[in-house]
Protein backbone atom coordinates (compact mmCIF):
# COMPACT_ATOMS: atom_id res chain seq x y z
CA UNK A 1 0.00 0.00 0.00
CA UNK A 2 1.17 3.30 0.06
CA UNK A 3 1.49 5.68 3.54
CA UNK A 4 3.63 8.47 4.13
CA UNK A 5 6.47 7.47 5.97
CA UNK A 6 8.84 9.70 7.94
CA UNK A 7 12.55 9.48 7.65
CA UNK A 8 14.05 12.35 9.56
CA UNK A 9 14.04 15.89 9.87
CA UNK A 10 12.12 17.63 6.67
CA UNK A 11 12.38 14.04 5.19
CA UNK A 12 9.57 12.23 4.62
CA UNK A 13 7.92 10.39 1.50
CA UNK A 14 5.15 8.89 -0.31
CA UNK A 15 6.17 5.30 -0.33
CA UNK A 16 5.43 1.52 -1.40
CA UNK A 17 4.99 -0.14 2.35
CA UNK A 18 3.62 -3.73 3.65
CA UNK A 19 -0.50 -3.57 4.52
CA UNK A 20 -1.05 -4.05 8.03
CA UNK A 21 -2.45 -7.46 9.89
CA UNK A 22 -4.36 -8.18 12.53
CA UNK A 23 -2.29 -8.86 15.61
CA UNK A 24 -4.43 -8.82 18.53
CA UNK A 25 -7.92 -10.12 18.58
CA UNK A 26 -8.80 -6.26 19.46
CA UNK A 27 -7.58 -5.05 16.67
CA UNK A 28 -9.38 -4.29 13.52
CA UNK A 29 -8.10 -3.01 10.04
CA UNK A 30 -9.45 -0.18 8.57
CA UNK A 31 -9.17 1.29 4.88
CA UNK A 32 -9.07 4.88 5.00
CA UNK A 33 -10.68 7.04 2.84
CA UNK A 34 -9.84 10.22 4.41
CA UNK A 35 -6.65 11.66 6.06
CA UNK A 36 -5.23 14.56 7.75
CA UNK A 37 -1.97 16.32 8.37
CA UNK A 38 -1.90 17.68 11.62
CA UNK A 39 0.62 20.63 13.36
CA UNK A 40 2.06 17.74 15.36
CA UNK A 41 3.05 16.29 12.16
CA UNK A 42 4.91 19.16 11.26
CA UNK A 43 6.59 19.06 14.45
CA UNK A 44 8.19 15.94 13.81
CA UNK A 45 9.78 17.29 10.32
CA UNK A 46 10.71 20.51 12.15
CA UNK A 47 12.54 19.21 15.02
CA UNK A 48 10.16 19.80 17.60
CA UNK A 49 9.24 16.67 18.38
CA UNK A 50 11.72 14.15 19.08
CA UNK A 51 11.59 10.29 19.49
CA UNK A 52 9.80 9.28 16.13
CA UNK A 53 11.31 5.67 14.55
CA UNK A 54 12.70 5.87 11.12
CA UNK A 55 10.12 4.64 9.05
CA UNK A 56 7.29 5.61 10.79
CA UNK A 57 3.94 6.08 8.93
CA UNK A 58 2.48 9.52 9.73
CA UNK A 59 -1.35 10.75 10.68
CA UNK A 60 -3.61 10.42 13.21
CA UNK A 61 -6.64 11.51 11.66
CA UNK A 62 -8.64 9.59 9.20
CA UNK A 63 -11.77 8.08 8.16
CA UNK A 64 -12.62 5.30 6.97
CA UNK A 65 -14.70 1.38 6.39
CA UNK A 66 -13.87 -1.29 8.27
CA UNK A 67 -12.10 -3.91 6.40
CA UNK A 68 -11.29 -7.17 9.02
CA UNK A 69 -11.58 -7.56 12.72
CA UNK A 70 -10.49 -9.49 15.41
CA UNK A 71 -12.34 -12.12 17.71
CA UNK A 72 -12.48 -9.59 20.53
CA UNK A 73 -14.49 -6.86 18.42
CA UNK A 74 -18.08 -8.02 18.45
CA UNK A 75 -19.54 -3.86 17.99
CA UNK A 76 -18.00 -3.70 14.49
CA UNK A 77 -17.98 -5.64 11.20
CA UNK A 78 -16.78 -5.37 8.02
CA UNK A 79 -18.24 -2.50 5.61
CA UNK A 80 -18.94 0.00 8.97
CA UNK A 81 -18.09 2.96 7.96
CA UNK A 82 -16.04 4.96 11.15
CA UNK A 83 -14.09 7.94 11.96
CA UNK A 84 -10.68 6.91 13.73
CA UNK A 85 -9.56 9.27 17.17
CA UNK A 86 -6.47 10.13 17.00
CA UNK A 87 -5.30 8.46 20.64
CA UNK A 88 -5.85 4.68 21.60
CA UNK A 89 -7.05 3.44 24.83
CA UNK A 90 -8.55 0.02 26.08
CA UNK A 91 -11.73 1.24 27.67
CA UNK A 92 -11.56 -1.37 31.07
CA UNK A 93 -8.45 0.52 33.25
CA UNK A 94 -10.22 3.14 35.58
CA UNK A 95 -8.09 5.75 33.77
CA UNK A 96 -10.86 5.01 30.42
CA UNK A 97 -14.11 4.18 32.50
CA UNK A 98 -13.67 7.48 34.26
CA UNK A 99 -14.04 8.73 30.78
CA UNK A 100 -9.81 10.46 31.00
CA UNK A 101 -9.15 7.70 27.93
CA UNK A 102 -6.47 9.59 26.94
CA UNK A 103 -4.83 8.63 29.66
CA UNK A 104 -5.40 4.69 29.57
CA UNK A 105 -3.28 2.30 31.84
CA UNK A 106 -3.16 -0.16 28.89
CA UNK A 107 -2.72 0.97 25.75
CA UNK A 108 1.04 2.08 26.22
CA UNK A 109 3.58 -0.64 26.37
CA UNK A 110 5.78 2.31 28.44
CA UNK A 111 3.62 0.79 30.93
CA UNK A 112 1.05 2.62 33.51
CA UNK A 113 3.19 5.39 33.82
CA UNK A 114 3.73 6.41 30.16
CA UNK A 115 1.78 8.57 28.48
CA UNK A 116 -0.69 8.93 25.86
CA UNK A 117 -0.64 6.73 22.94
CA UNK A 118 -1.65 8.37 19.21
CA UNK A 119 -1.35 6.87 15.89
CA UNK A 120 1.89 8.11 14.16
CA UNK A 121 3.83 9.34 16.97
CA UNK A 122 6.98 8.78 18.41
CA UNK A 123 8.16 5.88 20.82
CA UNK A 124 6.89 7.03 24.01
CA UNK A 125 3.67 7.72 22.55
CA UNK A 126 3.07 3.84 22.05
CA UNK A 127 5.47 3.84 18.68
CA UNK A 128 1.99 2.89 16.29
CA UNK A 129 2.21 3.66 12.35
CA UNK A 130 -0.05 6.66 11.92
CA UNK A 131 -3.30 6.68 9.27
CA UNK A 132 -1.74 8.44 6.51
CA UNK A 133 -1.78 5.18 4.88
CA UNK A 134 -4.27 3.10 2.29
CA UNK A 135 -5.26 0.75 5.60
CA UNK A 136 -4.33 0.69 9.06
CA UNK A 137 -4.35 -1.23 12.20
CA UNK A 138 -6.44 0.08 14.96
CA UNK A 139 -5.83 -1.53 18.67
CA UNK A 140 -8.47 -1.72 20.96
CA UNK A 141 -11.06 -0.99 17.86
CA UNK A 142 -14.06 -1.95 19.82
CA UNK A 143 -13.39 0.79 21.81
CA UNK A 144 -12.28 3.37 19.67
CA UNK A 145 -13.27 3.29 16.41
CA UNK A 146 -16.66 5.65 15.74
CA UNK A 147 -19.32 4.67 13.16
CA UNK A 148 -20.92 7.27 11.15
CA UNK A 149 -24.29 7.53 9.96
CA UNK A 150 -24.72 8.08 6.29
CA UNK A 151 -25.91 11.54 7.07
CA UNK A 152 -21.97 12.76 7.35
CA UNK A 153 -19.86 12.67 4.83
CA UNK A 154 -16.06 12.31 5.09
CA UNK A 155 -15.46 16.28 4.96
CA UNK A 156 -17.64 16.59 8.00
CA UNK A 157 -16.21 13.71 9.62
CA UNK A 158 -12.72 14.09 9.39
CA UNK A 159 -13.15 17.23 11.76
CA UNK A 160 -13.90 14.90 14.60
CA UNK A 161 -11.18 12.78 14.54
CA UNK A 162 -8.66 15.29 16.47
CA UNK A 163 -8.93 18.66 15.29
CA UNK A 164 -12.40 19.16 16.57
CA UNK A 165 -12.15 17.65 19.80
CA UNK A 166 -8.99 19.53 20.55
CA UNK A 167 -10.33 23.01 20.34
CA UNK A 168 -13.21 21.66 22.37
CA UNK A 169 -11.02 20.47 24.96
CA UNK A 170 -9.39 23.24 24.96
CA UNK A 171 -12.40 25.84 25.86
CA UNK A 172 -13.44 23.10 28.27
CA UNK A 173 -10.08 23.72 29.78
CA UNK A 174 -9.97 26.97 29.91
CA UNK A 175 -13.79 26.68 31.36
CA UNK A 176 -14.95 29.01 29.40
CA UNK A 177 -18.61 29.96 30.48
CA UNK A 178 -22.01 31.95 29.69
CA UNK A 179 -20.64 35.82 29.07
CA UNK A 180 -17.18 35.20 29.35
CA UNK A 181 -14.41 37.21 26.87
CA UNK A 182 -11.97 34.62 25.41
CA UNK A 183 -8.81 35.65 23.78
CA UNK A 184 -7.80 32.53 21.25
CA UNK A 185 -3.82 32.65 20.71
CA UNK A 186 -3.35 31.09 17.19
CA UNK A 187 -5.93 31.05 14.21
CA UNK A 188 -5.10 28.34 12.38
CA UNK A 189 -7.36 24.41 12.17
CA UNK A 190 -7.39 24.28 15.61
CA UNK A 191 -7.97 28.62 16.73
CA UNK A 192 -10.72 28.34 14.19
CA UNK A 193 -12.60 25.17 15.56
CA UNK A 194 -11.70 26.74 19.45
CA UNK A 195 -14.08 30.02 18.16
CA UNK A 196 -16.97 28.05 17.59
CA UNK A 197 -16.50 25.94 20.46
CA UNK A 198 -16.15 28.66 22.95
CA UNK A 199 -19.22 30.21 21.51
CA UNK A 200 -21.17 26.98 21.97
CA UNK A 201 -20.03 27.05 25.42
CA UNK A 202 -21.27 30.30 26.10
CA UNK A 203 -18.37 32.79 25.34
CA UNK A 204 -19.79 36.35 24.83
CA UNK A 205 -16.61 37.83 23.42
CA UNK A 206 -14.05 36.28 21.09
CA UNK A 207 -11.04 37.44 20.71
CA UNK A 208 -8.42 35.79 18.26
CA UNK A 209 -4.48 36.92 17.80
CA UNK A 210 -2.21 35.80 14.37
CA UNK A 211 -0.48 37.25 12.00
CA UNK A 212 -1.89 36.07 8.86
CA UNK A 213 -4.27 37.48 6.83
CA UNK A 214 -6.35 34.70 5.91
CA UNK A 215 -6.96 33.05 8.91
CA UNK A 216 -8.20 36.44 10.57
CA UNK A 217 -10.28 36.91 7.41
CA UNK A 218 -11.99 33.19 8.51
CA UNK A 219 -11.63 34.19 12.25
CA UNK A 220 -13.74 37.53 11.09
CA UNK A 221 -16.19 35.27 9.36
CA UNK A 222 -17.23 33.64 12.20
CA UNK A 223 -17.31 37.45 14.11
CA UNK A 224 -14.59 37.08 16.22
CA UNK A 225 -12.81 40.24 16.90
CA UNK A 226 -8.80 39.93 15.35
CA UNK A 227 -5.50 41.56 16.54
CA UNK A 228 -2.44 41.40 14.07
CA UNK A 229 0.52 40.59 15.91
CA UNK A 230 2.51 41.87 13.09
CA UNK A 231 0.26 45.10 13.25
CA UNK A 232 0.06 46.08 16.91
CA UNK A 233 1.17 44.49 19.96
CA UNK A 234 -1.70 41.88 20.81
CA UNK A 235 -1.28 42.44 24.75
CA UNK A 236 -2.46 45.65 24.65
CA UNK A 237 -4.67 45.44 22.00
CA UNK A 238 -6.68 42.66 23.97
CA UNK A 239 -6.62 45.03 27.26
CA UNK A 240 -7.71 47.95 25.58
CA UNK A 241 -10.81 46.04 24.14
CA UNK A 242 -11.06 44.70 27.24
CA UNK A 243 -11.12 48.16 29.20
CA UNK A 244 -7.81 47.97 30.64
CA UNK A 245 -8.65 44.07 32.62
CA UNK A 246 -7.44 41.48 30.18
CA UNK A 247 -9.85 38.40 29.28
CA UNK A 248 -11.74 35.89 31.41
CA UNK A 249 -10.27 32.95 29.75
CA UNK A 250 -6.95 32.46 26.74
CA UNK A 251 -6.93 29.26 24.67
CA UNK A 252 -3.64 29.10 23.68
CA UNK A 253 -3.65 27.18 20.15
CA UNK A 254 0.09 27.62 18.82
CA UNK A 255 2.75 25.90 21.10
CA UNK A 256 6.20 25.19 20.95
CA UNK A 257 6.44 26.49 17.35
CA UNK A 258 5.52 29.91 17.90
CA UNK A 259 6.98 32.55 15.61
CA UNK A 260 7.87 36.13 16.61
CA UNK A 261 6.02 38.94 14.72
CA UNK A 262 7.61 40.19 11.92
CA UNK A 263 6.46 43.98 11.96
CA UNK A 264 4.51 46.56 14.52
CA UNK A 265 5.45 47.23 18.40
CA UNK A 266 5.30 43.59 19.27
CA UNK A 267 8.27 42.82 16.72
CA UNK A 268 10.42 45.21 18.41
CA UNK A 269 9.38 43.73 22.12
CA UNK A 270 10.62 40.45 20.90
CA UNK A 271 13.60 41.39 19.60
CA UNK A 272 14.71 42.70 22.79
CA UNK A 273 13.81 38.72 24.17
CA UNK A 274 15.94 37.61 20.72
CA UNK A 275 19.07 35.69 22.82
CA UNK A 276 16.46 33.89 25.45
CA UNK A 277 14.62 32.85 22.28
CA UNK A 278 17.41 31.79 21.01
CA UNK A 279 18.24 29.63 23.41
CA UNK A 280 14.48 28.15 24.11
CA UNK A 281 14.75 27.16 20.43
CA UNK A 282 18.17 25.52 20.65
CA UNK A 283 15.63 23.43 23.42
CA UNK A 284 13.12 23.21 21.67
CA UNK A 285 14.90 21.52 18.33
CA UNK A 286 18.25 20.48 19.19
CA UNK A 287 18.47 19.40 15.35
CA UNK A 288 16.69 20.78 12.63
CA UNK A 289 17.09 20.53 8.71
CA UNK A 290 14.99 23.17 6.96
CA UNK A 291 15.02 23.40 3.65
CA UNK A 292 14.30 27.34 2.75
CA UNK A 293 11.46 28.71 4.55
CA UNK A 294 9.92 24.94 4.75
CA UNK A 295 10.46 22.65 8.18
CA UNK A 296 11.69 25.84 10.31
CA UNK A 297 10.64 25.31 13.91
CA UNK A 298 9.39 27.95 16.03
CA UNK A 299 11.60 30.80 16.42
CA UNK A 300 9.74 32.32 19.83
CA UNK A 301 8.67 28.62 21.50
CA UNK A 302 7.28 29.95 24.52
CA UNK A 303 5.98 33.51 22.93
CA UNK A 304 2.71 32.43 22.85
CA UNK A 305 2.13 30.77 26.29
CA UNK A 306 4.03 34.29 27.39
CA UNK A 307 1.15 36.47 25.72
CA UNK A 308 -1.68 34.06 27.42
CA UNK A 309 -0.84 34.53 30.42
CA UNK A 310 -0.24 38.31 29.81
CA UNK A 311 -4.01 38.46 28.28
CA UNK A 312 -5.50 37.13 31.02
CA UNK A 313 -7.39 38.88 33.49
CA UNK A 314 -6.76 38.41 37.54
CA UNK A 315 -8.68 35.21 38.41
CA UNK A 316 -9.02 34.26 34.67
CA UNK A 317 -7.98 31.13 33.13
CA UNK A 318 -5.87 29.63 30.48
CA UNK A 319 -6.39 26.39 28.47
CA UNK A 320 -3.37 25.13 26.52
CA UNK A 321 -3.69 23.15 23.38
CA UNK A 322 -1.05 24.03 21.38
CA UNK A 323 2.00 20.92 21.85
CA UNK A 324 4.94 21.99 24.08
CA UNK A 325 7.21 18.24 24.07
CA UNK A 326 9.09 17.74 27.58
CA UNK A 327 12.63 19.30 26.41
CA UNK A 328 10.40 22.36 26.61
CA UNK A 329 11.58 23.80 29.75
CA UNK A 330 10.56 27.07 30.16
CA UNK A 331 7.09 28.64 31.28
CA UNK A 332 6.19 32.15 32.95
CA UNK A 333 5.42 30.96 36.25
CA UNK A 334 6.36 33.91 38.05
CA UNK A 335 3.95 36.89 35.86
CA UNK A 336 1.07 33.78 36.07
CA UNK A 337 1.64 33.41 39.66
CA UNK A 338 1.99 37.40 40.40
CA UNK A 339 0.05 39.19 37.44
CA UNK A 340 2.35 42.05 37.41
CA UNK A 341 1.43 45.17 35.82
CA UNK A 342 2.62 45.19 32.17
CA UNK A 343 3.85 48.41 32.31
CA UNK A 344 6.12 49.01 35.27
CA UNK A 345 6.19 45.18 36.09
CA UNK A 346 5.11 46.03 39.84
CA UNK A 347 2.12 44.10 41.26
Amino acid sequence: MKAVVWHGLGNIGLEEVPEPEIRDPFDAIVRITTSAVCGTDLHFVRGTMPGLQEGRILGHEAVGVVEEVGPGVRNLRPGDRVVVPSTVACGTCSYCRAGYYAQCDNANPGGRLAGTVFFGGPQAAGGLDGLQAEYARIPFAHVGLVPLPDTVDDTQAILLSDIYPTAWFGARLAEVGDGDTVAIVGAGAVGQAAIASARLQGAGRIIVVDGVGDRLDMARSQHAETVDFNAEDPVAAVRELTGGIGVDRVIDAVGVDAQKPSGGPAADAAGEQAEEFRHEQSEAAPEQSPDGDTWVPGDAPTLAARWAVQMVAKAGTVGTIGVYPPQVQHYPFGEAHEKPDPEDGQL
